[in-house]
């Protein structure tokens, strides 16, 4: 098929929730346009929905101020339709989708001097004690745009009005390992505020990404709600043909993933979000046994005083780990960590 035949296959998939892997190249962000003009075109050239994609990236470009030695360095925004929604975006808001993230910077957002044109640039600083104007990362950048998206997501107007679709599409580009799965969160989140209003399409070329999604709809404590409403695919570029494909459950081995994380973490530093990734790796088993009680592998694995362990992990993996993603385990939370992981690959025997 080609790029729009995939896209009015899409459009024909009766799930609410679409989750879709794909290795670069292949055609992620082209499928994402093609779903565009695809819905468009079915209600007279009006959007149907709202996006994130590299499009919504490319928004966002450095004005490095040479001239001036970087005094006046900042993140610009290229005028597009969305800046009419932009004087609906806060700073406080924007700050509270970045706060997972745990950002090494503040910012302020420069309007237009009409505040109807919405945002010019942005502007980040080290502290408020210190307001010499700075260039983040890359990868900072691309969280900042990402949760700039998240805040657009809320916005009345935009998102309630194209309101048919949400289409992410790959939101993991220059991220480390721990941001992904912060990521992930994000993208959870959205889909539990919006899956029974709207239908959510995913795209990713991150093996991570997607396994966490998958695992959390369709085996987490959750799932019951959103496993039958999700669709799994895989797309692949045979034969210069674009075919969508279901993976059947051994293609994404997401505890061997989880498993290389954690082994990587004992042997170079262990923090708290680490006991989140603990208990998604339990909980995987658990499923993969049938039983769907992180508990069952305590015992199964040999740990003795399983209700209390079970209860310490729970707390310890509330989402507000995520938030605290540099706090390091205390000695007793490292001890429990580590008694925990080496039981389980001793009892499982993973190849890693």
């Amino acid at each position: 098929m080609n790029i729009s035949e995939v896209a009015q296959q899409l459009k024909e998939i009766q799930k609410s929730i679409v989750l879709i892997y794909a290795f670069n190249s292949i055609g992620k962000t082209r499928l994402c346009v093609a779903y565009k003009d695809f819905t468009k075109n079915l209600i007279d050239g009006q959007h149907a929905g709202v996006y994130y994609n590299a499009f919504s990236e490319d928004l966002f470009v450095w004005d490095n101020d040479e001239d001036n030695d970087n005094a006046d360095i900042k993140l610009k925004i290229n005028y597009s339709s969305l800046n009419q929604f932009h004087s609906l975006i806060t700073e406080d808001l924007l700050s509270e989708k970045l706060a997972m993230y745990h950002p090494k910077y503040i910012f302020s957002l420069n309007p237009y001097d009409n505040p109807e044109k919405g945002i010019e640039s942005v502007s980040f600083y080290v502290d408020e004690d210190n307001r010499n104007r700075i260039k983040i990362s890359r990868g900072e950048e691309r969280i900042f745009v990402w949760c700039f998206f998240l805040a657009l997501f809320e916005v009345d107007g935009w998102a309630n009005q194209q309101d048919a679709h949400i289409f992410i599409d790959d939101p993991v580009s220059s991220l480390d390992e721990h941001n992904i799965f912060i990521t992930a969160e994000s993208i959870f989140n959205i889909i539990e505020e919006f899956y029974s209003k709207k239908r959510i399409i995913i795209t990713t070329h991150h093996i991570g990404l997607f396994s966490i999604l998958a695992d959390r709809l369709k085996r987490g404590e959750k799932s019951g709600r959103y496993k039958n409403l999700t669709e799994l695919f895989i797309l692949n570029n045979i034969d210069k043909k674009l075919v969508l494909n279901r993976p059947n459950n051994d293609v994404f081995l997401f505890h061997l993933h989880l498993i290389q994380l954690l082994d990587n973490a004992i042997k170079t530093e262990l923090f708290a979000y680490h006991f989140v990734l603990l208990r998604q790796l339990l909980e995987n088993i658990s499923s993969f046994l049938g039983k769907g009680r992180m508990d069952y592998v305590l015992a199964q694995i040999g740990i003795e005083n399983t209700e209390e362990i079970a209860t310490t992990i729970n707390s310890l993996s509330h989402k507000n780990a995520y938030r605290l993603q540099f706090n390091k385990m205390s000695q007793t939370e490292e001890d429990i960590f580590k008694d925990v992981f080496q039981k389980v690959q001793y009892k499982y025997r993973f190849h890693i």
